[in-house]
């Protein structure tokens, strides 16, 4: 049996200034979103009242069980969020390409539906369905897509492409051939 011949390691690359800078970004987008849910989530009056007009059967001790089991979904779901974008971003931060592209595609969905979100709020659409929207909730929003496409800016500017590519040839490892040769 054969073993594999000691090679060092090489060093992975530092990430460059831009990516560490996306890569702290992203998690504060997160922060600022959970920040934004929790803000909603406060409100128990509000959760109560939208849940008498969606569900007007319920009793008081309903609506108050449903309120804080939404409650508590909504801060496991809160703090899920955090982990996967923190998992994420430092996984670009480490130069995995696959990490850049679908922090790219959460943030682009994020931006579009928060585009979405404002035109429906000013145009009046939201109001003539019986949408609240609030003002708080708008400047989160905005913050939160400010944050997102600074940070993919700052993922794909043509400095910080060699890092992505330079990391994975450091990270792969030589093929291994059939007679160890």
């Amino acid at each position: 049996m054969t073993s594999a011949p000691n090679t060092p390691k090489r060093p992975k690359p530092t990430p460059p200034k831009p990516i560490d800078l996306a890569r702290r970004l992203f998690i504060l987008s997160a922060v600022i979103g959970v920040v934004r849910f929790m803000v909603e989530l406060a409100d128990r009056e509000m959760l109560i009242r939208e849940l008498r007009v969606r569900q007007p059967d319920l009793s008081q001790d309903d609506l108050d069980a449903a309120a804080t089991g939404g409650i508590v979904f909504g801060l496991l779901i809160a703090v899920g969020l955090i982990l996967v974008y923190t998992l994420l971003a430092n996984r670009m931060a480490g130069g995995r390409n696959w990490a850049r592209v679908l922090l790219t595609v959460i943030a682009g969905a994020g931006i579009f539906l928060g585009v979405v979100r404002l035109v429906a709020a000013f145009s009046g659409f939201a109001a003539a369905f019986g949408l609240a929207v609030n003002g708080v909730d708008l400047a989160f929003g905005v913050v939160t897509m400010l944050i997102d496409a600074t940070a993919v800016v700052l993922m794909y500017q043509p400095a910080v492409s060699g890092y992505f590519r330079s990391v994975r040839s450091v990270s792969a490892t030589p093929p291994q051939v059939a007679n160890g040769l």
